[in-house]
């Protein structure tokens, strides 16, 4: 096994455990910076000219935020999860577009919108951090 792929099985291995200690709370702020790593990746390949990469990193990207969008409880959490919804799918087309069109300002502004939800995500104080029975985020 090469000194790379050490390092990818350790960090797939550290991410793994990460998922499983983590609390519904603490899952979602790994999917919001697992979206924007990607989206940063997907930035650095653009300048390096790195077309397939850049398509696969907006591509998970992409599916990160899907994820977040189906994980919404609209029922419990009302208006904010619908504005969240809107803001992860206005996120996700303008990911495919910033792809479609080599795009780096579609990036640079859904990585600002997606990390303004982060830190308010990870500024809700820890004694309200209960989310619903049903693991939804509101």
């Amino acid at each position: 096994m090469s000194p790379r792929s050490h390092a990818a099985e350790y960090r797939q291995n550290h991410l793994e455990g990460k998922v499983m200690d983590a609390d519904p709370h603490k899952l979602v702020s790994l999917l919001l910076a697992g979206a924007c790593d990607r989206i940063r990746l997907a930035e650095a390949c653009l300048e390096q000219g790195d077309q397939a990469r850049k398509g696969k990193a907006i591509g998970e990207a992409c599916a990160i935020v899907g994820h977040l969008d189906g994980s919404l409880d609209h029922e419990a959490g009302g208006e904010v999860a619908g504005n969240l919804s809107a803001l992860y799918d206005y996120v996700v087309r303008r990911l495919t577009a910033a792809n479609l069109h080599n795009d780096g300002q579609g990036l640079r502004e859904s990585l600002s919108l997606l990390a303004e939800v982060d830190a308010a995500w990870n500024a809700i104080p820890a004694q309200q951090r209960q989310l619903q029975p049903n693991g939804g985020a509101a």
